[in-house]
């Protein structure tokens, strides 16, 4: 490209007006800092779609709309797909499959405003879908490293990152872990395992989307279910049965924020309603043989019921409220209901392979996807350490917290997108050390990155400020990520989630990383060490 070559930029959005309009004056100051940015380095930028008057907000809100913008672009211009917000890759993929110029993805780095979430997953999706692209990220816009990078990319059309952190995985050399791998894998090539899709594609998540022919190898296979299904089931679950659920709940101490408005706020009928959603989704798993559930959680069900918030966090707690079989006896008695939020099919192989991992080892099988929400200095100065804002959108399970559900609480998710309300399962995840992963997809395999890392405590005033810049109703683990920096992570990472789990300390945490990895690489996929053990050391396989 020269210096004057003109920059076509998009932005893709929510699905939901609401959400479009409200993100709108923020998108629009950021575009305003990238749009100086790159005239400062003597490019031009044009528009590749208009604000709309009408409904307020200047994103591409749909697929439809998409393919329209996009079949008004020159396919050979350079183009910036600009995100300040969480945004639906599907709006924009179709288009960007097609396009021939170069491809920057650019976010803001805000904690209040979740583009680097919308700018991992659309990087996933690209990835997954094979289409070559460039990424970068900034806070202001200004600073040395990110004028660098655009400097570079408006030059050649590319831009690189620093991956050293990343290792291809040699093979095992613990043979306790090896063989529990390798026992773990044929089990699950010889009995094999359900993993129960409640509709695929939440919020454009291509990304998370694992194709059949891809899980048949590895003993997996998806049943295809319906959250329409879920509703009606939902809807035939006694009311006792439910009471006795939230009682239960009450008892173990978890605290809900309840008022009288439900329209604005959380109420005791939403929770009762959410205890019978989850007594549904049990009894579904079971019925189906379903090893692993992930309801999609949004669109469609967020019209019909209360938030599934606090149902997926209790499904992926091994103390959980009992629920009863049709032969009155209960269902996976002491044991989670391994759960996926938000319909992430990468994630439900990594939460099934943790689970069994974990539990043959002895380790906490409580498992969650988190959002790579933002990150910051300790403001406190109480660490060093970069500190990672992990948040999922309303729930972890209980274990995660200090306390358990002594130490969580319930409010009600936002009357923007939930007008039915319900709770979510909330707290500050407690101190101690993490395995972390994430699998994806791309050049058609499977893949996983796979670290070690830990969930640390932060002064009072410094976690309440972290919270109150995110979502203050979700839950929230302060992460830090052993031998990984910020950048080194955006970099790498091809999803809008991580997953993680406890270990009982480091050395169990090493192992357990061991194991899963061995285990990954025995069912056939592509593994990556990331960063390094708790003492600097290199990772081992």
């Amino acid at each position: 490209m020269n210096d004057r070559t003109t920059i076509v930029m998009v932005a893709s959005g929510d699905l939901r007006p609401s959400a479009n309009e409200t993100c709108w004056p923020t998108q629009e100051a950021m575009e305003a800092q990238l749009t100086a940015a790159i005239e400062r380095l003597g490019g031009k930028v044009e528009r590749g779609h208009a604000y709309d008057p009408v409904r307020k907000h200047g994103f591409i809100a749909s697929q439809k709309e998409g393919l329209e913008v996009f079949s008004k672009i020159d396919p050979n211009a350079p183009l910036i797909v600009a995100e300040s917000v969480w945004q639906y890759s599907q709006h924009v993929l179709a288009g960007l499959i097609a396009h021939k110029g170069p491809i920057l993805t650019v976010a803001n780095w805000s904690g209040t405003w979740p583009g680097l979430v919308g700018l991992l997953n659309l990087n996933g999706s690209l990835t997954k879908a094979g289409v070559a692209y460039s990424t970068l990220w900034s806070e202001t816009f200004e600073d040395e490293w990110f004028v660098g990078k655009l400097k570079q990319w408006l030059e050649v059309g590319k831009v690189g990152h620093d991956t050293s952190h990343v290792h291809a995985y040699a093979g095992s050399q613990d043979a306790e872990a090896a063989a529990l791998a390798r026992t773990i894998a044929d089990d699950l090539r010889t009995r094999r395992s359900i993993m129960g899709i409640f509709d695929e594609g939440c919020m454009g998540m291509y990304n998370a989307i694992i194709p059949d022919e891809l899980l048949f190898p590895l003993g997996v296979f998806k049943e295809r279910l319906s959250q329409s299904a879920l509703y009606h089931a939902t809807t035939q679950v006694p009311e006792e049965e439910a009471k006795a659920a939230f009682d239960w709940l009450v008892a173990k101490g978890l605290k809900f924020h309840f008022g009288t408005d439900g329209a604005k706020e959380l109420t005791p009928d939403q929770v009762v309603t959410q205890c019978k959603m989850y007594i549904a989704a049990v009894r579904m798993a079971e019925t189906f043989g379903c090893e692993t559930i992930g309801i999609q959680y949004q669109q469609g069900l967020k019209d019909l019921l209360p938030a599934s918030d606090l149902v997926e966090g209790l499904l992926n707690n091994d103390d959980r409220p009992p629920v009863t079989g049709a032969d009155g006896k209960i269902i996976r008695d002491g044991k989670a209901v391994v759960h996926f939020n938000e319909v992430d099919e990468c994630a439900g192989l990594d939460a099934l392979m943790t689970n069994r991992i974990h539990r043959a080892l002895g380790q906490p099988v409580e498992t969650t996807l988190h959002d790579l929400r933002w990150g910051d200095v300790d403001r406190s100065g109480s660490t060093d350490d970069y500190v990672w804002v992990f948040e999922i959108s309303g729930a972890v399970p209980a274990a995660h917290h200090e306390g358990g559900y002594a130490g969580s609480s319930s409010m009600r998710q936002p009357p923007m997108f939930f007008p039915f309300g319900g709770g979510t399962l909330r707290g500050v995840a407690k101190a101690g050390e993490l395995v972390w992963s994430r699998i994806f997809i791309e050049n058609g395999q499977l893949k996983m990155d796979i670290g070690r890392g830990k969930a640390v405590t932060l002064p009072e005033e410094e976690s309440e400020r972290r919270w109150k810049l995110t979502d203050y109703a979700w839950p929230i683990m302060h992460g830090v990520l052993y031998g990984v920096s910020r950048d080194q992570m955006m970099a790498r990472h091809k999803a809008n989630h991580i997953q993680v789990v406890y270990a009982t300390d480091a050395a169990a945490a090493d192992k357990a990383m061991r194991a899963k990895a061995a285990l990954a690489a025995e069912l056939g996929l592509e593994v990556a060490l990331c960063g390094t053990a708790a003492d600097g050391s290199p990772l081992r396989g």
